[in-house]
Parts: C-alpha cells; structure tokens; sequence
C-alpha cells in the first residue's frame, strides 16, 4: 500500500513527549509565509478544518491535513514528517523544545501514482 503522508522515528518520539503534556494530536500544514509550509503540531480540535483543507492520512495517530492550495503543488509527492533542532516561527506545539518539525518529500513512480488513484 501506498501512503501519502510517512514519519521518522524521532518524530514520533517527539510526539509521544507532546501527546503527554497536550493529549490528542493533529498536524496541519498550510502555504503561507514565514514558517508556513512547515507542518504545525497542535492540539487535535484546536485548529478549525473546512472544505479548504485535504485530509493525506494519519501518522503516529495523528491526522495529518494540508491547504487545498499547498496540496496542488505536494499531490505528486510522498511526503515524511521528521525532526530537526532549531526554532521554526509558527505555532507549533514542538518549537519551545528547540526542536521543529519538517517535511522531507519524494516523487511518486508511475506505478505508485496509479495505486493511489485507485484509493
């Protein structure tokens, strides 16, 4: 099976801390300026979803949604949420720790597009 939306290890490690201290968990990323396409960590339930947003999948129990917009430009590519130190400019639940969350992508192959037209 194909998967839109993958995770490393230490991010999930870094999930796990944050799902201790906030609970349920959800991602979010946008196309916006500064830190916007990077993906937000939040609290499940705190940002509000709308027809503009594509749900890809869940990671580590997390759902994972993205802009409509952003989505166009990510539709042909894997992507894998993963950690790294540094202080991102957003939102997120992650960035008191030194710690940001970024998007690592890949081309699908032909074959891997078509399996997930089928979904």
């Amino acid at each position: 099976m194909v998967e839109r939306i993958r995770i490393t290890n230490g991010a999930k490690r870094v999930i796990d801390s944050l799902r201790e201290q906030h609970g349920p968990l959800m991602f979010h990323q946008s196309g916006g300026c500064c830190d916007g396409s990077s993906p937000m960590c939040l609290p499940k339930g705190e940002l509000m979803l709308n027809y503009t947003d594509v749900y890809l999948g869940t990671v580590h129990d997390c759902g994972f949604y993205m802009s409509a917009d952003q989505f166009q430009y990510w539709k042909h590519t894997q992507l894998t949420v993963d950690i790294v130190k540094g202080r991102g400019s957003n939102f997120s639940l992650e960035i008191p720790l030194g710690l940001r969350f970024i998007i690592k992508s890949r081309i699908f192959t032909k074959e891997e597009l078509k399996q997930l037209h089928r979904d």
